[in-house]
């Protein structure tokens, strides 16, 4: 996984190479991180290069993929991942090896991947970006509060100030999270065409982003989105979820995900509840695999099989971000039946306990820990002075 902004936008520390693009000394490099997974085993990789030059990069990464080769675990499946591997040797002599391999190697590459790199490099120029006035948007915002409410979750900052990075998201409450129709995809591409620079691109939360849209033109875009259903305002809410499959669709899974993460989005949405409890991660994986990212979710969801019923773990307190962070099971599983009530108790505490609105999710938790929540869950009757007495 490679992210090159300073927030990890491609959750690098969960992957088995991770890279982080960073300045220094007038030049772009690479940190380097290995050993991280999901999965049965969840493990969040280790810096082992702090800054490799760009011209590096190939045969530093064919360094580390060899010395996992070399002492990989053959015997078993399972632990056939570069994490095991930096896990059984630490990453002290993984580091070792890499640098010992990387100085044998590096010789032979004569630089003909900087040439080619050169080559998709000049694919990726900026668009010839058009002055555009922000007197439409400006308009727009102060008059119509659908299109301010979407503007305020689904828009982020662009290096132009008259223009935005548009976030669309596939999540309207109820619907499959991730899914389009044909129409929908169509008029996305047309967007693209007509408002975004021909620019199109698909992000790991499951949602599309249009990089570079002039601000004058996202009422129109707004008002097109609209109309096929996608101008859904949750981007970085509760029901902006990322669920995987699940037993619908995957032969692996153990647990439905998709009914879930529809009866979460309905539910909260219906209760008028998505707004105020703000900024939220919540994923959820049908199975052991994690192809849903639970463990890094502010609130993870992961579907079991018990004896032949669906059963569903809740983790608290993971982080998809910089500083990547594995979220702490509660305790017990929960039904189908149950999961929503359980999430519903949760957030709810969450409510009551937080300092201000400006305080998120994750915010509280770090500030109160896991107590509070694992009493609002398993204690549902109990009363708010004892659920203020855990936090304390």
């Amino acid at each position: 996984a490679v992210t090159g902004s300073p927030n990890d936008r491609a959750v690098t520390a969960a992957h088995d190479i991770g890279l982080r693009i960073v300045a220094r000394d007038g030049g772009l490099g690479y940190q380097v991180l290995v050993g991280g997974g999901l999965g049965r085993t969840p493990m969040i990789g280790k810096v082992i290069k702090d800054f490799l030059p760009e011209a590096d990069l190939l045969p530093y990464l064919e360094a580390v993929v060899s010395v996992w080769n070399t002492l990989g675990r053959r015997d078993n499946k399972y632990k056939a991942r570069i994490k095991i591997t930096v896990h059984e040797h630490g990453v002290a002599e993984i580091s070792r090896l890499v640098e010992e391999r990387f100085a044998l190697i590096r010789p032979t590459f004569s630089g003909v991947d900087q040439t080619l790199l050169a080559d998709i490099r000049a694919q990726f120029a900026p668009p010839a970006f058009r002055a555009a006035p922000l007197v439409a948007y400006d308009a727009a915002y102060a008059a119509d509060p659908v299109f301010r409410a979407w503007a305020d979750t689904n828009l982020a900052r662009h290096k132009r100030a008259d223009h935005a990075i548009v976030t669309i998201s596939l999540k309207a409450h109820g619907e499959t999270p991730g899914d389009a129709t044909v129409a929908q995809m169509r008029l996305l591409a047309d967007l693209a065409a007509r408002f975004g620079y021909d620019a199109l691109r698909i992000s790991h939360e499951q949602n599309v982003i249009l990089p570079h849209v002039a601000r004058a033109d996202l009422p129109t875009l707004h008002a097109a989105l609209k109309a096929q259903g996608l101008a859904t305002a949750n981007i970085g809410l509760l029901s902006d979820i990322i669920a995987c499959p699940g037993m619908d669709y995957c032969a692996l899974a153990t647990a439905r995900s998709i009914p879930v993460a529809q009866d979460l989005a309905q539910h909260f949405d219906a209760l008028k509840l998505e707004h105020d409890i703000g900024p939220l991660k919540l994923k959820i994986s049908g199975c052991i695999n994690a192809c849903g990212h639970h463990h890094v979710g502010h609130i993870g969801i992961l579907g079991l099989d018990r004896a032949g019923v669906e059963n569903y773990q809740i983790t608290l307190g993971g982080d998809h971000g910089t500083d990547l962070a594995l979220g702490g099971r509660t305790g017990p599983g929960f039904s189908y039946d149950e999961i929503v009530p359980a999430i519903e108790r949760i957030l709810r505490c969450y409510l009551a306990l937080r300092e201000s609105r400006e305080e998120t999710f994750l915010e509280a938790f770090h500030r109160l820990g896991l107590a509070p929540f694992k009493a609002a869950l398993y204690e549902p009757l109990a009363p708010a002075k004892e659920l203020i007495h855990a936090a304390e």
